[in-house]
């Protein structure tokens, strides 16, 4: 019976993929991200039969910002447009996922749980090496300004007061959209369908 139910599960993401969606509903780590990177990279490269978006649904607490930076730098050169479809929670490095869709194009549901907070780590060692981890933090941040700046278009004084102040900022979806984190907030799941190409076939 288990086998059964995997064998359904899987086909049921094939199917989605086929038609140009993925749904991401996990915390963000290499495991996590490699096939949403090889989903974009096949539609991209390798199908003859490239589609005119692509869907991207998204809910996750977030997780490992490097790895997200990974994918979000493969959705900013995929020559498919990505649509973004925000539902239940998107948080931490899921949100910044989340917004490095196509602009016009990121809509949130009305449920939605959205948290925006700093880059933060845990790191000991020697001094030289706290230095050095330093380092790599401080560049984090401005990577983070950067990114918030490009998908919002906001000012670096708004990105600091309201998106990445000192401590966690919780946001309902109609603040996200006034915040220019998405650009729709709908219910109207007939909305998230991406946009394919009409069938060329001809009738008999």
């Amino acid at each position: 019976m288990t086998v059964q139910n995997d064998n359904t599960e899987k086909s049921h993401a094939e199917y989605l993929n086929d038609h140009g969606i993925y749904v991401f509903m996990d915390e963000v780590s290499n495991e996590t991200i490699k096939p949403v990177v090889e989903w974009i990279l096949y539609e991209n490269y390798v199908t003859k039969h490239r589609k005119r978006e692509l869907l991207l649904m998204i809910c996750s607490a977030g997780g490992d910002l490097q790895e997200a930076f990974a994918l979000i730098d493969v959705m900013f050169n995929s020559q498919i447009p990505i649509k973004t479809v925000g539902l239940g929670q998107i948080a931490s490095s899921g949100l910044l996922i989340f917004m490095a869709g196509s602009k016009g194009r990121r809509t949130l549901t009305p449920n939605t749980s959205i948290l925006s907070h700093q880059f933060s780590w845990y790191n000991e060692g020697q001094a030289h090496e706290l230095f050095a981890t330093m380092r790599e933090y401080e560049l984090t941040q401005v990577r983070m300004i950067e990114h918030y700046r490009k998908c919002t278009d906001a000012t670096d004084e708004i990105i600091r007061e309201y998106l990445l102040p000192a401590q966690d900022k919780w946001l309902s979806a109609e603040e996200a959209r006034k915040l220019n984190i998405c650009d729709e907030v709908t219910a109207n799941i007939n909305q998230y369908t991406p946009t394919q190409p009409k069938s060329t076939r001809k009738a008999k």
